[in-house]
């Protein structure tokens, strides 16, 4: 089985591919130039065998976002240079986090950091699109893309669904794009700040363990999900999550949690 990594940085990417070279262990190499250089770091693929090898306990050399089964691209990199902006409030995205979809086990989830700040963004974005969530009280837009679900907060994006890693690229850099185009256009929006549209119920459901324990105090996992998309419930009630064997959940659980504003506190959001 294959695995693949990417690096928030290129510099993390080098110094692993020179690690790779001097054990002699075969590997391939993912590119984001030219169309998505601006959005993340070269990606790696290589065997389960060769990744035991390269990560052992004695090597510190390099800082990795973590690894994913590899899944060959639908897509390619697009063969073009990325647009520039005279008023860039987004940056460039390091991907920080790459791990496997709590969702949908057959896609990928990623988080990444950008350099820039997208805060005084969301109002006019809320207005533009009116299919996205914003939650004003914690600067959090929530939207679907297609299959994906995308969370922006000031300065990171989670991205939820993502197919493979080239598509994770390329939602990355659609966002920048976006962010970008809607800044440059502001003077001809007028921002809202008003929760127009939640995402749905089902995709708080995915998020929780179905154990159906009832120690949420509701029958069901299912009727827990629909008590928070309501904002009736807070996550933390979610014992196996918060406190129990499920605690990998908690971080995606608490990010669409924060799209819809049902989290206890703007401190709460902090924590994902």
């Amino acid at each position: 089985m294959e695995t693949v990594t990417t690096f928030p940085k290129v510099e993390e990417f080098e110094r692993a591919r020179i690690r790779l070279d001097s054990l002699h262990l075969p590997y391939r190499v993912i590119l984001p130039k030219p169309a998505y250089h601006l959005v993340g770091a070269p990606a790696l693929v290589m065997e389960q065998e060769v990744r035991a090898v390269l990560c052992a306990k004695d090597s510190n050399e390099f800082v990795y976002s973590g690894w994913v089964d590899y899944m060959a691209s639908q897509i390619q990199v697009p063969d073009i240079t990325p647009p520039g902006y005279v008023e860039d409030v987004f940056g460039y995205a390091s991907i920080m986090v790459l791990a496997p979809c709590i969702a949908d086990s057959a896609k990928i989830r990623l988080i990444a950091h950008i350099s820039g700040d997208m805060a005084e963004v969301f109002p006019y974005l809320n207005s533009d699109m009116p299919q996205v969530c914003y939650n004003r009280n914690v600067s959090i837009v929530t939207f679907m893309d297609g299959h994906r679900m995308v969370v922006l907060y000031p300065r990171r994006i989670a991205v939820a669904k993502a197919d493979d890693i080239i598509d994770g690229w390329r939602t990355l850099e659609m966002i920048r794009c976006l962010i970008n185009d809607i800044w440059t256009r502001r003077s001809s929006i007028e921002p809202s700040y008003q929760m127009r549209k939640k995402p749905p119920a089902l995709e708080i459901y995915k998020r929780l363990p179905g154990t159906n324990c009832k120690a949420c105090g509701e029958k069901s996992c299912m009727l827990f999900a629909l008590q928070l998309w309501q904002g009736q419930k807070v996550p933390s009630l979610c014992k196996p999550v918060f406190e129990g064997n499920f605690v990998h959940l908690k971080d995606a659980l608490l990010e669409i949690c924060a799209g819809l504003g049902v989290l206890e506190s703007a401190s709460e959001a902090n924590r994902i």
